[in-house]
């Protein structure tokens, strides 16, 4: 049968449901299908998809998140696309929904992330699963929430995306959310992704800073230079997929969080 859903863009979109033959755009997305229980409903991923491992090995890699092999996602067939505002490119995107039925997420934060595993779960007949996921994530948030509050965390941060040049998150961002969550400020004022030179970061002070591990992969190497521009601050390697992923990696960034919590007490 037929039914039609309306995207985080507004746009409504009629697919035949279950939906059988699904393509996804974003990695932390494709996570999520796999974790509702989908399989061989997925035909196609991105290069980026790297979790889980073993779908990632098996699954038809139709490039990346911002260079898609348009030919190829064709010539799959798909009945359904997911992509995400952020992350995919708007002309390919729009060129795809010309042709297919593409649901697009746009998400800034927590509420938002869970508001996607239920649009998700039910686009994709997986409604019980999305709900179970979303009850976990909420819990876990709660209690990092009130850690954080109990220990009296209150520490000023940056957070380091890029290099060449230095890119922040900074506000109106998923990870800055995650960062406050945590007991953690943000020292960057300006919204999405800004260019900062080091000497201008050193001038916020921050306690913190953190080199994220995607989409630049900042190594043990990076720590000095930073280290050295900022002789006040503690500088840390971080798992990006736990502050920026928003499917099911949520749960377990819940206790890698409680963990880093913990470190920085």
């Amino acid at each position: 049968m037929q039914r039609s859903f309306t995207d985080q863009l507004n746009r409504t979109i009629t697919i035949n449901y279950p939906p059988k033959r699904i393509i996804s755009l974003v990695p932390s997305q494709t996570e999520l299908l796999f974790e509702l229980g989908l399989d061989k409903e997925v035909i196609g991923i991105t290069k980026f998809c790297i979790h889980p491992e073993k779908q990632f090995k098996e699954k038809t890699k139709i490039g990346g998140t911002k260079k898609l092999n348009m030919e190829l996602i064709r010539s799959l067939k798909p009945d359904l696309i997911i992509g995400n505002k952020e992350e995919n490119e708007r002309g390919q995107i729009e060129a795809l929904m010309a042709e297919f039925p593409v649901w697009m997420s746009d998400i800034y934060d927590l509420e938002g992330a869970k508001r996607t595993i239920t649009e998700i779960g039910a686009l994709v007949d997986r409604e019980p699963e999305s709900a179970y996921l979303n009850h976990l994530i909420t819990a876990g948030f709660n209690d990092l929430q009130t850690l954080a509050l109990q220990n009296g965390l209150d520490k000023s941060v940056a957070y380091l995306i890029w290099k060449g040049p230095y890119l922040f998150a900074g506000r109106n961002t998923f990870i800055n959310q995650m960062l406050a969550m945590n007991g953690l400020n943000n020292v960057v004022k300006e919204n999405r992704y800004p260019e900062m030179d080091l000497e201008t970061l050193a001038a916020l002070n921050p306690d913190l800073v953190f080199l994220s591990s995607e989409p630049y992969p900042f190594k043990e190497k990076h720590l000095e230079e930073i280290s050295l521009a900022l002789p006040n601050a503690k500088v840390m390697l971080v798992d990006g997929e736990m502050f920026s992923w928003y499917g099911s990696r949520l749960v377990k960034a819940v206790e890698y969080l409680f963990h880093l919590q913990k470190e920085l007490y």
